[in-house]
């Protein structure tokens, strides 16, 4: 395989990664805020939507990646998926009170159309998690090899701050004017049109073929003690990336919601925008220092500026501080899951590339948004955070600044993970070999082959790679 990319996979990872995190966002961000402002204002309805979405995914995850690799194809799990996605997006816009009272008149209208949303949520994250968790990430690592995988991850880290740009600057003016079925119908089109384009655009890698192992054994495979201990590089990185996402978690379900209540800044896009635009500019600045700086410097570096931003996100009032301190925290978040992202992917055995996106999941998004949502709920509820509608006079619960001190402290927790990380690597070449071959003695010689004959394939050289290993730096 060519060690450059050339232009049509290009085109299909900024495309398909810029519009399935636009999907994503869809969910992720303002779908919160659809229920918070149309539904109810129960914070914990919020919560248990983000995390029954989380579980549907890891699942939906776990089952097709694996299937993925069992039928050699990720092209049309990719483009049916992006087609059906944008259906799914549409369908919120009919899910209302006033459709749920006209249906079911003896029901309680609130909590009917939450259930309703909760369910509708699922639904498009198993379709979603089908086209871009499960597929669309194992291609980007069929195509990819060592010396370009970290380019493209460069450009995927992006993705997630670019889409909420596009949306900030294009679409929030319609949720602010209450135009949700305008809103979700738009998004959802342009999504449905990318699996349309998918279909002539995504090649499926030459090197991708139909895995006949059973599929039972292939779904519990990466859950197994013996497979965890022959790629422990791989499961200390999915352990920082859950520490990271739990923090991340905390308050990005409520971003929004706080922004617009607790700090009273009704005029936020050009504020995001900002910390959006900058924090990605800074990122890129990253890609270069990485294969130019020691880890050891750029890694604390990463955690200071998360937690000084987070500190400062406490304090902050203005538009001005929110500003400054929102850029110093999310340039701190995406350093931290550069160091991780293609790290994962060279760690990651090469024959069971589409199982591993679902094993992902379990530690990126189904422990994180089962967790976060739920510290952020239970902060803001014993910090006593009530917004009062200055027409009505009503008071409903908001999201405090106490959403970012303990986003700072989870975050923090991410230094056990790389303290094993820093003793594996100091005694990784005394001791790996006997590891390894007591485990082969110990565990099933069928199952550990096929490990390490994919651990010899990555040849990955380090945890989160040596600081000669020249890297060019995602979420």
């Amino acid at each position: 395989m060519k060690e450059k990319l050339g232009a049509r996979v290009w085109l299909s990872i900024v495309l398909f990664g810029l519009v399935g995190q636009i999907a994503w966002m869809v969910e992720n961000m303002y779908l919160n805020v659809y229920l918070y402002k149309t539904v109810t204002y129960d914070l914990n309805a919020t919560s248990a939507m983000v995390a029954s979405s989380a579980v549907v995914a890891t699942v939906v995850t776990l089952f097709a990646g694996g299937f993925s690799d069992r039928v050699g194809k990720r092209r049309l799990f990719i483009s049916i998926g992006y087609v059906l996605w944008g259906a799914s997006v549409f369908a919120f816009a009919l899910i209302t009170k006033e459709n749920s009272q006209k249906l079911f008149p003896s029901a309680d209208a609130v909590a009917l159309t939450t259930v309703m949303i909760i369910v509708m949520d699922c639904l498009m994250t198993a379709i979603g998690s089908t086209a871009n968790d499960a597929a669309f990430n194992a291609w980007i690592t069929d195509v990819t090899t060592h010396g370009t995988r970290a380019k493209a991850e460069g450009v995927l880290q992006v993705m997630p701050l670019a889409a909420l740009l596009v949306i900030f600057g294009v679409f929030d003016s319609f949720t602010q004017n209450g135009q949700w079925m305008l809103f979700f119908g738009v998004l959802g089109a342009i999504t449905t049109a990318m699996g349309i384009a998918g279909i002539f655009l995504i090649k499926d890698s030459p090197d991708l073929k139909p895995k006949k192992e059973s599929f039972v054994k292939e779904l519990v495979y990466g859950f197994r003690p013996s497979v965890v201990k022959q790629n422990k590089n791989l499961y200390l990185i999915y352990a920082a990336v859950c520490v990271i996402g739990i923090a991340n978690n905390i308050y990005m379900s409520y971003l929004i919601i706080y922004v617009e209540y607790f700090l009273g800044i009704k005029d936020y896009v050009l504020m995001l925008g900002a910390i959006l635009i900058l924090s990605a500019v800074f990122s890129v600045v990253f890609g270069f220092l990485r294969g130019k700086v020691s880890l050891k410097i750029l890694l604390p570096a990463s955690l200071a500026l998360y937690t000084v931003g987070g500190l400062m996100m406490f304090f902050a009032r203005n538009v001005w501080f929110v500003s400054v301190s929102g850029i110093i925290m999310m340039t701190g978040y995406l350093w931290e899951m550069a160091l991780l992202s293609a790290s994962m992917r060279d760690n990651t055995p090469k024959d069971k590339v589409g199982h591993f996106q679902g094993i992902r999941m379990v530690f990126s998004v189904l422990i994180p948004m089962c967790v976060g949502p739920f510290i952020g709920a239970y902060v803001s509820s014993t910090s006593n955070g009530i917004y009062i509608d200055p027409t009505t006079g009503a008071e409903q619960p908001v999201p405090t600044n106490y959403i970012f001190l303990a986003a700072v402290v989870v975050n923090f927790l991410i230094v056990i993970p790389l303290a094993f990380m820093l003793a594996k690597r100091k005694g990784g070449a005394a001791t790996s070999g006997g590891e390894e071959e007591k485990t082969q003695a110990d565990g099933d010689k069928e199952e550990n082959a096929s490990a390490d004959t994919a651990r010899e394939e990555s040849a990955p050289t380090d945890i989160l790679r040596a600081e000669n290993a020249p890297v060019d730096g995602r979420r």
